[in-house]
């Protein structure tokens, strides 16, 4: 039998740049840390339905609770020292539960949604929104219509935004977020950028190096033809 009900899936931005850089032991330990993140933020009925690599996957029969969480979710990791940015999406619809497991567009939909929606941000359907009773817990930001893989209709979305400034930085390597600029180091280029690791500066010095050369070889074989 279907029912409606509220759905989020959230994912950790930068996974795989984070994997390759540090390594998979580093990865399982930040996916151990992103769960119990996530279960301190359940609010209300809200609930882990299920986890598969970076995405996770919450329920609830309420859509203020779920909002709640999505919130309180977004704040936490946020300002999660040496974390990843967590992006996700929103939507309340049928869905069909047997064994424990879900079916429907529904969770089609919200897949789609949270792919889309920018590092560090959480956005919703509109069936979502109508969905919330109270709006004012947070803003509703219009990102316009959008067309997803296998839905035949445009679907209007929106962005929460909370009243919180984030003025961290993103290590621009692993994308891990630096909370305390203090304990980090700083590579004083163009972009003034703050880095987790020494390692992770040598990587960024070897990949604008390489950016740097290219074009003056290029230069040079242009003036061994022409000259």
């Amino acid at each position: 039998m279907e029912k409606n009900i509220a759905i989020l899936m959230a994912d950790l931005s930068g996974y795989t740049a984070l994997t390759e850089t540090h390594g998979p032991a580093t990865a399982a330990d930040l996916i151990d840390r992103y769960i119990r993140i996530a279960k301190n933020c359940l609010v209300g009925d809200s609930s882990i339905h299920e986890r598969r690599g970076d995405e996770i996957m919450f329920v609830s029969d309420s859509p203020e609770a779920l909002l709640a969480t999505a919130l309180k979710l977004e704040a936490k990791t946020a300002y999660e020292e040496y974390f990843l940015q967590v992006h996700g999406g929103l939507h309340f619809g049928k869905v069909l539960k047997r064994d424990n497991s879900y079916f429907g567009s529904t969770i089609n939909l919200v897949s789609r949604i949270a792919a889309k929606a920018a590092p560090g941000t959480f956005w919703c359907s509109n069936d979502f929104m109508d969905s919330v009773e109270n709006k004012s817990v947070c803003n509703f930001l219009s990102k316009g219509n959008h067309t997803f893989k296998n839905i035949k209709e445009e679907i209007r979305v929106f962005e929460l935004q909370a009243d919180r400034f984030n003025s961290n930085s993103i290590d621009p390597v692993c994308r891990m977020v630096i909370v305390d600029r203090q304990n980090a180091i700083y590579y004083p280029d163009q972009a003034g950028h703050y880095f987790c690791s020494a390692q992770c500066v040598e990587l960024y010095r070897d990949n604008h190096r390489h950016h740097q050369t290219f074009p003056d070889k290029m230069e040079d074989k242009r003036n061994q033809i022409f000259n």
